[in-house]
């Protein structure tokens, strides 16, 4: 997993409070990461419109 990837899911389970259980789950996928990740948490309900905004606002800040 690239270094970008890592601090995603630093971010998700620090700031968003999601459980690494659920980003597991999610991440059965890895080529997605990051930049499909945000959607495959969305379809599996793992976030809501406000932490999927949040996600994104990360991506934007961080992929520059």
């Amino acid at each position: 997993m690239n270094p970008t990837a890592t601090r995603l899911l630093d971010f998700l389970q620090r700031d968003l409070e999601i459980p690494p259980e659920s980003l597991n789950l999610a991440l059965k996928d890895e080529q997605a990461m990051p930049h499909h990740f945000p959607m495959i948490l969305w379809q599996y309900g793992l976030v809501n419109k406000e932490q999927l905004e949040s996600v994104f606002d990360w991506l934007d800040e961080h992929l520059l």
